[in-house]
């Protein structure tokens, strides 16, 4: 028997022996691998994961090295399948039971929670010295910590608390800032009757809290806290009462569920299963690829469509999408929940409360949703209901097993009767004149349903074949194409050459989906010709079309199409990505007319691109292909991506599209310095434009970095004051005024010599701030009048927007509140009509620091941190919890200031601004004081005091 131990020392055990002699990188190779079985991992990922930045020049060598050590060794242990090679990468494929983490994962699934943590002897991947280790030990320390905590729970409702003393206390010392873990000791020592010991165990979270984080415990634990001291009857086993959560509002009826074939045929037995009434309320349905998961989930969720009255939901997850990565359980609850209806505004940003919105929207409401293509059950884990009438369909390549109370149902190919009943539905007559034929048909076709339909949509077009005449195609390509390629064979084969070449230029494109535009330009047709040929493939099921004008392959046909792109090369990528390069000039053209001066530099394109009729079009057009931009400069010909990042900068920066905006600037970056000296001009802008991102992420010190390494590199004047107002805003930011006043002088001067009237505009805004903190608000207002008339000038209702919003500042400190507020209200209403969240945020959380009544002020400071994490607004987000803490303690709401305070306290050190200072006093002195009147709770300073701090 072959077994892998990771939950301790990494060891291969063969019939209960450890196998000696394995080096220690071979089994760092081999953990990593087995950590991710069944992903495939490519070379460069092995790399990273041993070596991280800091790789040898041997590192390609020695990963080879390992897999041929590695492989090996299995060979002599029997398991000669365990260690494949795919075509990007490696892959581990162990069977069920050969792992400890992966038993350990479905033993906490099953809630055999003790057999689990048995399976432990010492720390994840203990003697393995790689780059990932840390992250995995402290990945799986938690798994084995909430396990452990899951199965105290267990054992203190079942009364066993006596039992659980001496091994809880010493997982406490283990893990002294665990709150979960010390909550179960407290309450384990309170009901042996030792109360004062509970009371000890939890002054001592509350110390080693304050010192190592400055932090107070939670909510739950202060209250778990103030029962053991006041014996509270509800801390017995029995419990009490929780109150009733109110009703949720009902939800208008919604379906998102794509089309359900008219010719579904079989699967009789699983649809009994799937539409009676008895099953849970999560399904998985798992299968191979093309095995009709997907078709069958849809057309069970159209039957059950009436019993679910609140919604029909639907999202493909992507998990096993080519070239593309999986949808992230956040980002996949983010669509979930405003399918369901939710406003964006209340969607929170952290996986955990997307999640808890998503429980809470579903508790009383019946809904449907189909969750398709997920990775494992970590994947689709967040997603799931609570207690609810809801139904959730799970479609997977892998079986769930990890799913508590999941009812799975595995998908095999279809049956001799339903499968020649599907290939009769498309075909007809002809299919009952060849019995015998269509059973060949079907045999070559594996039975696997995408295969029949491909074969049998190509025979129905084509009424002189005979079934026989297809079969004899099929079975001459048996020997090239396995299984279901030789039906993509022969469908491919079937299309006329124009569509062959579409098909295979489709497949290189990098991209998720297509419009007829972007294929004309990767094909170099016309854009009618283009959008024909789609239509054609779309009809020969060579393609899908999710929505309306836009074109997409099932994964398999995907990597076929790609497989034979092989000798068309790189051009027809580099012409989709130079039609990209054009459309997003002309889109951002439309959006931003006041700065068409800054992309000049992109020369007029040789061939017509489609016009841009408006800015409704332009910023749908920019949304629907941001990804696929991307992802073709990103996978694309290594070619200078400079004038891409150039066109498409004002439009990632207002969006707040700002980790895209990273990776486009970023690769601009290293393929300028690649490229060499003639690329110049393009290291300097990236440089420029990777600084400016950073400051608005809150990334201060590298946005310093790379603003100086811009001026090192630079003497063109547009550029330099880029790099210094960035320094500038920078340093005002850690209120280094001096620093400030000459970077933003220096700018200044340098947009005067330029001409440039944008840039002026904009280094006066910033001066302006410096020189009102300086004592000098008449000669801020004095910049701030003549930036504004220099936005009008040029047309920048941003720039308006933002320099309303620094006179706002400017009045509040000289005390004219109702003066500042009419210019926040106008640069927040400006912000509104760019669709610009991000920097609205900063109008609001104004309009609520000059609005002289602490209730407004919460009001408004609650819309601006909303929209500050939408957004990832790090600085906004910490000026709206500070001007929350401070409302609430002026309101007499201690606790919220209390809570809030710290939540801004936390932002600003991680900004490294002096306000963190400033909070941190306020959280001292005012919240001390309001908490001896009544205020904030005593037990809470503590985690504030100086001696914490």
């Amino acid at each position: 028997m072959l077994r892998f131990t990771l939950l301790g020392p990494v060891q291969l055990i063969v019939d209960g022996e450890p196998l000696t002699g394995i080096a220690p990188r071979h089994r760092a190779v081999l953990a990593y691998l087995l950590l991710n079985s069944g992903r495939v991992i490519s070379i460069e990922r092995l790399i990273d994961a041993m070596w991280g930045y800091d790789q040898p020049d041997t590192a390609r060598s020695q990963i080879h090295a390992s897999i041929t050590a590695l492989r090996k060794v299995l060979r002599g242990a029997g398991a000669v399948q365990l260690l494949q090679t795919r075509s990007g990468g490696y892959v581990a494929q162990p069977e069920p039971g050969q792992v400890d983490a992966q038993e350990f994962t479905e033993l906490v699934a099953a809630g055999e929670l003790r057999e689990a943590l048995d399976l432990w002897s010492g720390e994840a991947v203990e003697d393995v010295h790689a780059q990932y280790v840390s992250g995995v030990r402290e990945l799986w320390h938690d798994r084995r910590l909430s396990a452990y905590e899951r199965l105290v729970e267990a054992e203190l409702a079942a009364g066993r608390h006596g039992d659980l003393l001496d091994e809880l206390a010493a997982q406490v010392v283990a893990d002294p800032l665990r709150e979960k873990l010390t909550g179960h000791l407290v309450l384990a020592l309170h009901r042996a009757g030792r109360q004062a010991d509970a009371l000890a165990a939890a002054r001592s979270y509350r110390t080693a809290l304050a010192d190592e984080q400055g932090l107070d415990p939670g909510h739950a634990f202060t209250e778990l806290e103030r029962a053991v001291l006041a014996d509270d009857p509800a801390l017995r086993l029995a419990g009490a009462a929780q109150p009733a959560e109110p009703p949720q509002p009902a939800v208008a009826r919604r379906s998102f569920l794509p089309y359900d074939i008219p010719d579904f045929s079989g699967r009789t037995a699983e649809l009994e299963r799937l539409v009676g009434e008895h099953h849970g309320p999560v399904v998985t349905i798992d299968g191979m690829a093309g095995i009709g998961k997907t078709t069958l989930a849809v057309h069970v969720a159209h039957r059950l469509a009436a019993r679910y009255p609140d919604g029909r939901l639907f999202i493909d997850l992507r998990a096993h999408t080519a070239g593309r990565e999986p949808v992230d359980a956040a980002a996949a609850l983010e669509a979930l929940l405003r399918q369901l209806g939710v406003p964006a505004d209340r969607i929170p940003v952290t996986l955990g409360e997307r999640s808890a919105l998503w429980r809470a929207e579903l508790a009383d409401r019946r809904v449907l949703a189909v969750l398709d293509n997920a990775l494992d059950a970590d994947h689709v884990r967040p997603l799931l209901p609570g207690h609810s009438d809801t139904l959730v369909l799970v479609t997977s390549r892998r079986r769930l097993v990890a799913l508590d109370g999941a009812q799975a149902l595995s998908v095999d190919v279809l049956g001799d009767q339903d499968a020649a009943g599907l290939f009769e539905r498309i075909v007809g007559e002809r299919a009952r004149d060849e019995p015998e034929a269509v059973g060949e048909v079907l045999r070559l076709c594996g039975h696997l349903p995408l295969a029949i339909r491909i074969s049998a949509a190509r025979l129905q077009h084509r009424p002189r074949w005979t079934v026989s005449y297809l079969a004899d195609r099929l079975r001459d390509h048996r020997r090239l194409l396995d299984g279901v390629s030789a039906a993509f064979a022969l469908s491919y084969e079937q299309l006329d050459e124009a569509e062959q070449r579409m098909f295979r230029l489709f497949g290189l494109a990098p991209g998720r989906d297509i419009d007829p535009y972007g294929a004309a330009a990767l094909a170099g047709i016309a854009e009618e010709e283009a959008e024909e040929l789609l239509e054609g493939l779309l009809d020969a099921h060579m393609l899908l079309q999710l929505e309306p004008g836009r074109y997409t392959f099932h994964d398999l046909l995907r990597e076929h199409a790609r497989s034979m792109a092989e000798d068309d090369g790189t051009v027809p990528v580099l012409q989709l990505l130079t039609y990209y390069l054009h459309r997003s000039r002309a889109a951002v053209d439309r959006l931003f007319p006041d700065s068409l001066s800054h992309r000049e530099g992109i020369p007029q394109p040789t061939t017509p691109i489609p016009p841009i009729r408006d800015a409704e079009q332009a910023i749908t057009w920019l949304d629907a292909e941001r990804g696929n931009i991307i992802a073709t400069a990103v996978h694309g010909p290594e070619i200078c991506v400079g004038m891409l990042a150039l066109a498409l900068r004002p439009y990632l920066d207002r969006q707040a599209h700002h980790d895209d905006a990273l990776t486009l600037q970023t690769l601009a970056l290293q393929r300028a310095r690649k490229l060499g000296h003639a690329h110049r001009d393009f290291e300097v802008q990236a440089l420029s434009d990777l600084a400016w991102t950073c400051w608005r992420l809150g990334e201060y010190e590298r946005a310093e970095e790379h603003a100086h390494l811009a001026l090192e590199a630079c003497e063109e004047p547009y550029e330099r004051a880029r790099a210094l107002l960035t320094l500038g805003n920078v340093a005002l930011r850690r209120r280094q005024d001096k620093e400030a006043e000459q970077y933003l002088t220096q700018a200044l001067d340098l947009t005067r010599i330029g001409a440039d009237t944008w840039g002026e505009a904009h280094v006066l805004g910033i001066l302006a701030l410096v020189l009102d903190r300086a004592g000098r608000p008449r000669d801020a207002r004095r910049h701030l009048d003549v930036a504004l008339a220099l936005h009008r000038k040029v047309g920048n209702p941003a720039g308006e927007a933002v320099i309303l919003n620094h006179i706002g500042v400017v009045l509040r400190h000289q005390g004219e509140l109702a003066q500042a507020r009419i210019r926040h209200e106008r640069a927040a209403a400006l912000y509104r009509e760019l669709g610009n969240t991000a920097d609205e945020a900063a109008a609001l959380n104004g309009l609520a620091e000059a609005a002289g009544d602490p209730a407004r002020a919460v009001e408004e400071h609650a819309d601006a941190l909303a929209l500050a994490l939408a957004t990832r607004n790090r600085p906004e987000q910490a000026r709206a919890h500070d001007g929350l803490a401070r409302a609430h303690l002026g309101l007499g709401h201690s606790e919220h200031a209390g809570e809030h305070g710290r939540l801004a306290l936390g932002l600003y050190e991680e900004l490294g601004v002096p306000e963190a200072e400033e909070i941190r006093t306020f959280l001292i002195s005012d919240c001390r004081a309001a908490g001896v009147e009544g205020g904030l709770p005593s037990v809470e300073r503590h985690a504030i005091s100086p001696a914490a701090g």
